[in-house]
């Protein structure tokens, strides 16, 4: 899967400060604080690790803040849909998934094809847009975006997180991307983005479609855990009755 573009904000790299954008740091270190203790929503498990979600509300400082809102803006839906030629985009007011993530030292996020219909609003998901927060990002503190190809045999871009740098790409039930390398930034650091998502009606219905949630891979020659969860559940969409679906996720193994 290729990135549908890359560009960079109007925030250079070379120019950009923390003063530009206020972003200080959302969480502190787990040892400090549990996950039940704070208003963002966190993710420790196999495939993803020490990852932190703040919706718009509770995002601190008021430029941050302002970004992330005008990044739903007819503005930017006209400005992707020229950049991309997908007419009609639909920016999700609800954020679901979105919003300002952060991930702390150590954390990953395993390669993955992202939830293709957002529930609700019935309407399918097509564009990610990710913009980079990290100030004087180095090389060695990784947090790389992997872009894999629709096999899984191959990662075909990588992409250093530095400030001010923008990625849009196709979101479909193949577009395989993630940070799945342990972040290995100093103590103190973290690496920050915003995530917005972009939505179609389906003119042929969505009852056409098969719902997925995120679904994880495993790249070859790794120690990669499979969400076998995930996997279950779909089978049992994909092959049982409507109306014995949710008795069929009971028997799931792997809870």
């Amino acid at each position: 899967m290729a990135p549908v573009a890359a560009p960079r904000t109007s925030i250079e790299p070379g120019r950009a400060s923390r003063s530009t954008i206020s972003c200080p740091r959302l969480s502190p270190q787990p040892a400090l604080r549990s996950p039940g203790q704070c208003h963002n929503s966190y993710f420790d498990r196999d495939q993803k690790r020490f990852k932190y979600q703040t919706p718009p509300a509770k995002i601190p400082g008021r430029r941050l803040r302002n970004l992330v809102i005008e990044l739903n803006s007819p503005a930017i839906l006209k400005l992707l849909e020229a950049m991309t030629g997908i007419p009609g985009l639909i920016a999700d007011p609800y954020y679901v998934g979105g919003s300002l993530h952060e991930t702390l030292k150590g954390s990953h996020l395993g390669v993955h094809a992202d939830f293709n219909i957002h529930k609700g609003m019935n309407v399918e998901r097509r564009l990610n847009l990710l913009v980079y927060l990290n100030d004087d990002w180095l090389p060695e503190y990784g947090g790389n975006l992997e872009l894999w190809d629709q096999k899984m045999e191959k990662c075909r871009h990588r992409i250093l997180p530095v400030i001010g740098r923008a990625v849009v790409f196709n979101t479909s039930l193949d577009s395989y991307h993630g940070q799945p390398e342990p972040l290995t930034c100093p103590e103190g650091r973290s690496r920050k983005s915003i995530a917005t998502y972009y939505y179609t009606a389906n003119e042929a219905g969505l009852g056409k479609l098969p719902e997925r949630t995120t679904v994880f891979k495993t790249r070859p020659g790794t120690g990669d855990q499979a969400d076998r969860k995930v996997q279950f559940e779909h089978l049992m969409r994909d092959w049982v009755p409507p109306k014995l679906y949710r008795y069929a996720l009971k028997l799931n193994p792997f809870k």
